[in-house]
């Protein structure tokens, strides 16, 4: 997406340098406190084009593309897919808020986003002054309570964790028909996508090295980072931070889990409710959203 896209006009992009030849696209626009938006998977920074707007009118946006996703670096996962664990991608998401000049910094992220969110605020609790986490439960929560239920709506977490190349080639074969297959079998179908967002979605997930990235972000998703989750509850180490977590009233998270429960195990100070849409939450519903966030974050 290049900085005239329509769906953020006049909002600049740049490349920042995380780690050794890794480089995060970033997105940037608006004034005030910062907000840090994290998207989650199959998607890029374009999931907030509906509520970055009402956003920048009291923050300064930062927008990056996750590492493995959209214009960002697609490096190899390396030993235990310890290159796309979520502490690595949350030193990646500090850095590019320290080189920006945000040491301190409040957070709204979806999905894989708010997974790495999660991380970030256990990693780096003088970072984060406060956080939105939209639609999950804690990643050790999911897996160790799944269900047939959860396991046959949320079958790409089974698929891409399955031994390389495998699930790579499949994805290589189809991306869009991947991509659409799993967005468009949620509550709402294809309906809440823009079609310029839908049209970034997809020309991101053909890039070479993307198929490898999303396998490797779910491989370490179940493997290192729920040794890391683990070694946070063993110690009883909570997140200090003050958490809203909101979530899909017609969504799997909502079906299969509680998650307010779930993120009360894990955190100091949570408060959360359920908005009137699916899993997609800044497409499907920006405007409940705002209405739910925004005064959080302003707090």
């Amino acid at each position: 997406m290049d900085d005239s896209s329509p769906l953020f006009p006049g909002w600049p992009t740049r490349d920042l340098d995380v780690d050794d030849g890794v480089r995060l696209h970033v997105r940037t626009g608006g004034a005030g406190p910062p907000l840090l938006l994290l998207h989650g998977h199959p998607q890029t920074h374009a999931i907030w084009h509906r509520v970055a707007p009402a956003l920048a009118e009291r923050f300064t946006l930062v927008m990056p593309d996750l590492r493995g996703y959209g214009d960002s670096s697609k490096p190899p996962g390396g030993e235990d897919h310890v290159n796309y664990s979520k502490r690595t991608m949350a030193r990646d998401v500090l850095r590019v808020m320290q080189q920006l000049g945000h040491p301190r910094f409040r957070v709204l992220a979806h999905d894989r986003g708010a997974r790495v969110t999660h991380r970030l605020m256990m990693d780096h609790p003088a970072a984060v002054e406060r956080a939105v986490l939209l639609d999950i439960a804690p990643t050790l929560a999911m897996y160790t309570q799944t269900t047939e239920a959860f396991a046959r709506a949320y079958w790409h977490w089974f698929f891409l964790i399955q031994r390389t190349p495998l699930p790579e080639r499949l994805l290589e074969a189809d991306p869009v028909a991947y991509l659409r297959g799993v967005m468009g079998s949620r509550h709402a179908g294809m309906a809440p996508f823009d079609a310029r967002a839908l049209a970034e979605y997809e020309r991101c997930l053909r890039l070479p090295g993307a198929a490898h990235a999303l396998c490797e972000d779910y491989r370490a998703a179940a493997g290192i980072d729920l040794q890391h989750d683990r070694e946070d509850r063993d110690a009883g180490r909570l997140v200090q931070a003050p958490l809203l977590v909101l979530w899909g009233a017609n969504g799997i998270v909502q079906r299969c889990f509680d998650p307010l429960a779930e993120w009360q195990r894990v955190a100091a100070d949570v408060r959360g409710a359920a908005l009137p849409c699916g899993h997609y939450i800044p497409e499907e519903a920006p405007q409940a959203l705002l209405e739910a966030a925004a005064p959080f974050l302003t707090m």
